[in-house]
């Protein structure tokens, strides 16, 4: 018993885990744009994807609990109601295809959806007219959010895409979005645990980091109103491009 509740005792692993604590709690704590997608690249490289997504998920839902309430009710309830169906299909398909994807074939995943989104970011500039909330569209970006956001906690970029093609007000934007995730997390929450993911030791883990929840979102809650945002993001998605090259030559490489 005692052996399931010891935690990773590798310091490299803090290392990283520290920081994609903190960068989490920073992008719940109000600075949108995806810069928690970097949490699971960061971590996945002294430790299996899988293992780092169940560590992180109690942590998220920490955070999810403390950042809903300044979000609440500023959200776009038509948006909610588009994608909340897609967030229940995608994370039945992440459910009915975890044990399908290798480890490694999980790091070309993640480093693949870190690199695109980042590349994303650097390349496309939006132009025309905003568009309007869709059932359709809505159904497609919020199924790959709830499939991405099942294995790796990478549902923002699929969301992002999806709710910034609307040009929401930024408020308006980041309350849809912690609402969003903080239902999906908990739909995670089940399949997790029947799925062996949120043993003892992955929890004494999440236990561990989980003070950093608050200091990330009160972190970034600060940078919100401090913060060139340009100059913090070109740095963040960089590091996205380095991470995303890296996890997908472990891959590749049998990392």
């Amino acid at each position: 018993m005692l052996d399931s509740l010891s935690v990773i005792d590798d310091p490299w692993f803090y290392a990283t885990a520290v920081v994609a604590v903190l960068l989490l709690g920073v992008a719940k704590g109000g600075l949108a744009g995806g810069i928690g997608l970097v949490a699971v690249p960061l971590m996945s490289l002294t430790i299996e994807p899988a293992r780092a997504a169940a560590i992180l998920l109690p942590i998220l839902m920490l955070m999810d609990a403390t950042a809903l309430r300044p979000w609440w009710g500023k959200w776009d309830a038509h948006n909610l109601r588009t994608i909340a169906p897609g967030a229940v299909l995608g994370t039945v398909i992440g459910l009915a295809t975890f044990d399908l994807l290798s480890p490694d074939a999980l790091r070309v995943m993640v480093g693949s959806i870190a690199l695109v989104f980042a590349l994303r970011w650097w390349l496309v500039r939006d132009s025309g007219p905003p568009r309007t909330a869709s059932y359709a569209r809505g159904m497609f970006w919020s199924t790959l959010a709830g499939f991405t956001s099942f294995g790796v906690h990478a549902g923002g970029p699929p969301l992002h895409i999806y709710l910034l093609s609307q040009r929401l007000d930024k408020t308006t934007f980041q309350a849809t979005t912690v609402a969003f995730f903080f239902a999906v997390n908990w739909l995670k929450l089940g399949p997790y645990a029947w799925l062996g993911q949120l043993d003892g030791s992955n929890l004494a883990t999440s236990l561990l980091l989980a003070p950093l929840a608050p200091v990330g979102i009160v972190l970034g809650t600060w940078l919100h109103h401090r913060t060139d945002e340009k100059i913090f993001f070109r740095i963040v998605y960089a590091s996205l491009v380095v991470l995303g090259l890296k996890l997908i030559q472990d891959g590749l490489v049998g990392g």
